[in-house]
This record gives C-alpha cells, structure tokens and sequence, in this order.
C-alpha cells in the first residue's frame, strides 16, 4: 500500500469518528498532494452528493485552505456569507447544501498533512466540544501518520545491506530490527503492518528447524529490544508495556531458550536464527 493510500485510510476511519464524536452528519477531508500547496478531497461521509469529491483546495483559500495556511482549526456558522474566509469553492459546498462547517488540519512534524472538515446543512455556530471532539480525531490521524513515517524511516535504514564484518553496521541491524517489531504493533493499517513485518522476517537468518525453539511475538520483542542494548525500561517505553511485563517476557523467552541471563537468552535466538 503507498504512502497516499494509506493516508487516505487514516483519514476515512477518522472521519467516521469524527461524525461519532460531534454528532455532526457530513464529514470529509483529505490529503495534501505531493509537491503542491492545495489539499485534494478523497473521502466522504454522510454526504448525499458527489460535489465535493475530488475537489482540489488551495491554501489560503475557503475555510479548508485557510486552516492549511494557518495550521490551526476554523470554524464558520455559515459558509456562503461569512466574511472570515474567501468563496472559491460556494458552488461546491452550496450543491451539498452545508451552512457550518469546521476545518481541522492534520499536522505531523510541524507540517500540515490533510484536512478533516465536519458539517451541517443549517446555519449556527459550532461549540467547543464539538470543535475538540474534531480536533481529536484530526490528532488520531496525526499519531498514525507519525507512526507511519517512522516505520519507513526505519524499513529504509534496515534495507541497507551491512558490510560483511562490520560490527557498527549489524548493530544498527539490531537496531532497525527491534524498532520495526516495537513499531508493528502499532500500525493500524493491516498492509503496512505486514510490510513491517515482512522486513523483519528479511534481516534474520531465518528460524532454525533443528533449534526446535519458536517464541511468541512479544517475546521476539523483547529479546530484540535486549539484542540492541535496550534496558527493561527502554524496552518497556518502546512497547508501551510496563516494566514488569518486559521483565515477564524476558523470563518466559529465557525458559524456552534454555538460558540463565539476558545475554544467554539473546545468544540462544541469534543461534536460532530468531535475530539478525
């Protein structure tokens, strides 16, 4: 799945929790194209035309466009009058019938990723729970977009093919390897997820059959937290476990390897070919 598509599924699972969480009927948003300073609408819910599909929104201009340009929420009681914002796009919003509209930004590393607009169709002002329940759902898509742009991060760095025999190039194999399995957990969207973890499965030698010794996901988690030199606690902040749990882990991976220590345990799966 690509950047874009993955994006554009955030964006519409948000949108469902942005009607649930503001009670307001219409929702749609989207993602700011690649290269170009305007969002493009791909999702819709709750509308009864097509109107807004597709529509390209500059920045600066409308309510959406004033939001990217600010990196901040904006809201008006009634779209085709308010003097708050420019009027490139009432055709669009008028044929769908919306009066209130709100405009979220989705911001990740300080630069604006997508909108998420909530609507309705009568003219008044829109609360504050109402604009902080929309506001949430815009941080949702932020904190997987985030999540997402690490993991890449991390999937091209762990793609580099070490030098044979160079020690700091398989540590930060080590490294990418335990990062990718603290990240996967994490990822919502099953394609990406498995992208993960598929590029786990590349940096190891490959389980092997006469070890007889398999472990549990969360245990190779674990153990490959340990292998780069994280402590419990690291480990446990990068899992988003406490520190008794990782200590459990580590002492269930510990049994099934037959080890004494965290350095046994860890020497048994790279022998198992478990960890690169």
């Amino acid at each position: 799945m690509t950047v874009d598509a993955a994006g554009a599924v955030e964006i519409r699972r948000a949108l469902v929790r942005l009607r649930r969480g503001t009670g307001l009927p219409v929702a749609f948003g989207g993602l700011v194209e690649p290269g170009r300073p305007r969002i493009r609408i791909s999702e819709l819910s709750g509308t009864n035309t097509a109107s807004l599909l597709a529509l390209a929104v500059t920045s600066g201009n409308g309510l959406g466009g004033k939001a990217v340009a600010l990196a901040r929420p904006c809201a008006v009681a009634d779209y085709s009058v308010s003097r708050q914002i420019s009027h490139e796009y009432d055709t669009a919003v008028a044929a769908e019938g919306l009066r209130a509209v709100l405009a979220v930004p989705v911001v990740v590393r300080r630069r604006v990723r997508g909108v998420l607009y909530g609507a309705l169709r009568d003219a008044r002002p829109l609360g504050d729970r109402t604009l902080t329940a929309a506001v949430d759902a815009a941080r949702d898509v932020e904190q997987a977009l985030a999540v997402g742009d690490e993991a890449r991060d991390v999937l091209v760095a762990a793609r580099a093919e070490p030098r044979r025999g160079d020690t700091a190039a398989r540590e930060q194999v080590r490294e990418a390897h335990a990062a990718l399995r603290a990240l996967a957990p994490r990822i919502t969207d099953p394609a990406l997820r498995a992208e993960l973890l598929d590029a786990c499965a590349l940096l190891t030698p490959g389980p092997v059959p006469s070890s007889g010794v398999s472990l549990t996901p969360r245990e190779l988690d674990v153990l490959a937290c340990v292998a780069a030199g994280a402590t419990n606690a690291v480990a446990a902040a990068r899992l988003g476990v406490t520190a008794e749990t990782v200590k459990a882990y580590l002492r269930s991976a510990m049994r099934r390897l037959g080890a004494r220590t965290r350095g046994e345990a860890v020497a048994a799966a790279l022998r198992a070919g478990l960890l690169p």
